[in-house]
């Protein structure tokens, strides 16, 4: 037991030790992309330089693979004079279909100086055009702005040859991605012009404002909307900070809940990442199980230990990749694992193989995958995770105690809990012979 122990946090010990490295590494390529960034703002002061960038530096330490960095950079609007109209089926006016929950901001004040990022849009409950927010507009004027931003820093020898690269704007893209030299790597920043306004808190349906969480983080996590181009014309609503903001309240409560992230992120990126280090599971796939099981297991008992901690984020993760949907925390309408399901059978197969033995795998290695060699699923198990869930009854805590006692690692004392844990497995012996 204790050299299983030792396993698990030797594992962990040289993922944190990597984290200051990286850390350094991307305030390194911060620094040079402030001072593109503070140059862009100076020709055009209507695109503002956010110098609060902690929540992507925590991001980028806790990721093991080099993604990319989001990169929100708000505009000088008052969002709060927008006027929210929903988009149509087909964008206009190139007629071109316009993605789900996308909307038009509709400028309603005259003279806002903004005419030159307005266009006159149909909108269908206005029986008639109004001025609206264009993204395109606002995106290929930035994208001039951060070119010439290039060069006159370049003049100015304020950035070193190789520093920056701008082979990546893409004209199509509703972000402007460039590569920036952080000592010696590069990190890819993707700059998404935002528009910023207040909104109602958040309403969970069905759910406990905060549960698991400290009192008030939802709140003020969401208090915000976030809006970020979807087309050419359309905008989307964007969770990126709100989700960040999630995880730094995470951060803040006991027990290794990060370090569960981290450990898992690692055989993400090492071992269940399928050819070149590219799968179906991403980080963010990750960061929302562990919103889940935020509020799944919102016991301190379930966060002692850092081999506990990580099968809680195992048992939600198993159930996403078996029924093949992971609900979005804030929007559990929403699929994350939409369009994925052809990679999603031999990333469960991956999973569940570290679930049963995840000694095989607590090591780094390079070359050829740690789970090379034949593993039988587990049909009992498999069975359990595929109950259908209609109603909603097979995602609570009781369902995944229920799993973690699968896995032998449940170790509650709660006695509420394992008497909803014995009620759950009388139903379940019924169901399950039916579904055979």
């Amino acid at each position: 037991m204790e050299a299983n122990t030792s396993l698990w946090h030797s594992y962990l010990g040289v993922i944190v030790s990597r984290e200051r490295q990286r850390m350094e590494h991307f305030q390194r390529a911060e620094d040079i992309l402030l001072t593109l960034l503070e140059s862009v703002h100076a020709k055009e002061p209507r695109f503002l330089v956010d110098y609060a960038r902690n929540l992507e530096a925590f991001e980028f330490a806790l990721c093991a693979s080099e993604d990319a960095v989001t990169l929100e950079m708000p505009l000088r609007i008052d969002g709060d004079t927008l006027h929210v109209l929903a988009c149509q089926t087909w964008d206009t006016p190139a007629r071109h279909p316009s993605e789900p929950n996308t909307c038009y901001l509709e400028v309603c004040s005259p003279g806002t100086g903004l005419e030159d990022w307005t266009d006159v849009v149909d909108v269908m409950e206005h029986g008639g055009g109004v001025g609206c927010l264009v993204p395109g507009k606002i995106l290929q004027h930035l994208k001039e702005l951060l070119v010439s931003a290039i060069v006159h820093c370049q003049r100015l020898f304020l950035l070193q040859p190789g520093d920056i690269s701008a082979e990546n704007l893409r004209e199509e893209a509703m972000e402007l991605s460039l590569l920036i030299r952080g000592s010696w790597k590069t990190i890819r920043f993707d700059i998404v012009p935002v528009v910023r306004r207040q909104q109602e808190p958040l309403r969970l349906q069905g759910r406990q404002s905060d549960r698991g969480f400290p009192e008030g983080s939802l709140r003020k996590a969401t208090e915000e909307a976030h809006f970020v181009p979807a087309s050419p014309h359309c905008w989307r609503s964007s969770t990126h900070l709100p989700i960040l903001k999630l995880l730094r309240a995470v951060d803040t409560l006991k027990g290794p809940r990060l370090d569960s992230l981290r450990l898992l992120d690692q055989l993400r990126d090492q071992d269940w990442g399928g050819e070149a280090g590219k799968g179906s599971l991403t980080f963010n796939h990750l960061k929302m199980v562990l919103l889940w099981s935020t509020e799944l297991f919102p016991s301190p008992e379930d966060w002692q230990d850092i081999e506990g901690s990580v099968y809680r984020l195992l048992v939600i993760l198993l159930r996403c990749l078996a029924t093949q949907h992971l609900p979005h925390f804030l929007n559990p309408e929403e699929n994350l694992f939409q369009g994925a399901a052809p990679d999603l059978a031999s990333l469960y197969h991956m999973v569940e193989s570290f679930a049963w033995d995840p000694q095989r795998f607590l090591h780094f290695h390079f070359g050829l995958h740690a789970c090379s060699g034949s593993w039988q699923a587990d049909p009992d198990t498999r069975a359990l995770l595929q109950l259908p869930a209609e109603d909603g009854s097979y995602w609570d805590t009781a369902y995944f105690d229920m799993l973690l006692s699968q896995f032998q690692v449940y170790r509650i004392q709660d006695s509420a809990r394992r008497s909803a844990v014995s009620q759950l497995l009388s139903k379940i012996r019924q169901e399950i012979p039916q579904q055979r």
